[in-house]
């Protein structure tokens, strides 16, 4: 069906530019972009000045198949997605057991084929993320893979991170790096800082992420590999990741919307759903990542979409499980760094959708003649208050139950099919 999409506030991300007109979606693709008149017969669908983007690239979503399906399946997690603006899905291997083999790979992929959104997968750097041995990255890369991470399960043997680095290097495979040196932040749930120890939580110095980043970096510049830092949420981390892209290593970063928008302060009174790994940090830190990301030193904005069953959330804040679900508020909760003036639209999906796609080599994240039509429609301005209970993920440990936002997703398009919204197909 060709689709004709009138009256839009068009958001290119590309060229930094937010401009008045109309698209045409045929074939799975953007056929015509600007001041261009309705094709006979296709369904015209009124914007009424409302934004159209591209749809968000979200890199680091974890989803629970296989062995914790009962936390998220692929399906919740695809309706998550289209509700929220999510059209590319970039799963990590943090499952059980981990996405180390092709056959695994090949498993979650036949698993994921019907869901409405697109997904790719990430496959562990080592077998089992036990950090012991490399996993076979060229099979992987040829069953699918698009990048590899142990994600929170950090490499402490520089040996078997040089090799794997090495071999990433030769295939030009991308590696997904977790800063943070292991030994500091065992068991820790807090930063460290005053509010910690009124807290009496076990606590972790941010200067955990900066030795970790440097090791990482060091290694990086000995092989050679492609490397992002999944999540950079340190003032202190700042001047060696400026000193590395300065210097040409291929290095990016990202970081979370939840390190751009909370601060350790909202942990209160022990809110496990404000429990994340790794932990919410000072205003400082969270202002300084924030203009890194206004500057470009961060590339990345994404979810780390975590999703914990009522069990794992409702303990002791140091006994809980870490992370939220956040497919379905990551547009609202971005539209926060929008409305507080620091971000404009086309930069701030300039990191959600266009420089993770461009990371990962995939055609999504532009608003261009050619490009896949994959969009998302929404009102930067309607205001609700969230109810975690009407998420579409099976979990629902998000930190903005009962907040005041902004950012309703009105249609969701993927290859210009209408995925989500009113009259979708």
């Amino acid at each position: 069906m060709t689709i004709f999409l009138e009256n839009a506030l068009i958001i290119d991300p590309e060229a930094g530019t937010e401009t008045t007109g109309n698209l045409v979606l045929d074939a799975g693709l953007i056929a015509a972009i600007g001041a261009v008149s309705s094709p006979k017969g296709a369904k015209v669908i009124d914007c009424g000045g409302k934004v159209l983007a591209p749809g968000i690239v979200d890199i680091g979503v974890k989803i629970g198949e296989p062995g914790e399906r009962h936390r998220e399946s692929f399906r919740s997690a695809g309706l998550a997605a289209a509700a929220g603006g999510v059209t590319t899905i970039i799963a990590r291997p943090d499952t059980n057991p981990a996405i180390d083999t092709p056959e695994v790979l090949e498993f979650v992929t036949r698993r994921a084929a019907d869901i409405p959104v697109r997904i790719r997968h990430m496959a562990a750097l080592t077998k089992g993320r036990l950090g012991r041995e490399m996993t076979e990255i060229g099979f992987l890369l040829d069953a699918g893979a698009i990048a590899f991470t142990d994600c929170d399960h950090v490499v402490s043997d520089t040996k078997v991170l040089g090799r794997a680095l090495k071999y990433a290097r030769s295939l030009d495979a991308l590696v997904i790096g977790h800063p943070q040196d292991p030994g500091l932040s065992v068991g820790a749930s807090m930063t460290n800082g005053k509010f910690a120890s009124l807290l009496g939580l076990p606590d972790v110095h941010p200067m955990a992420e900066r030795i970790g980043l440097d090791r990482d970096l060091g290694m990086i510049e000995m092989t050679g590999a492609r490397y992002h830092a999944d999540q950079i949420t340190c003032a202190r981390s700042l001047p060696p990741l400026e000193r590395a892209k300065r210097n040409g290593l291929p290095v990016t970063a990202g970081v979370s919307i939840h390190h751009l928008t909370l601060n350790e302060l909202d942990v209160g009174d022990y809110r496990s759903f404000f429990k994340f790994s790794p932990p919410l940090r000072s205003e400082e830190d969270r202002k300084a990542v924030l203009e890194a990301v206004a500057s470009g030193l961060i590339d990345v904005i994404c979810s780390m979409h975590t999703p914990a069953d009522e069990e794992s959330k409702r303990l002791p804040f140091e006994e809980a499980a870490a992370g939220a679900v956040a497919l379905q508020t990551f547009l609202p909760a971005a539209m926060r760094l929008y409305h507080a003036g620091a971000m404009d639209l086309p930069w701030l999906f300039r990191a959600m959708a266009f420089n993770p796609a461009k990371l990962l080599g995939l055609p999504q994240g532009r608003m261009a003649e050619g490009a896949p039509a994959d969009l998302v429609l929404f009102d930067p301005d309607a205001p609700f208050v969230l109810d975690r209970a009407t998420l579409l993920s099976k979990s629902k440990n998000t930190p903005f139950d009962g907040q005041r936002m902004e950012g309703r997703v009105i249609a969701t398009f993927v290859a210009g099919r209408q995925v989500f919204g009113k009259g979708d197909t």
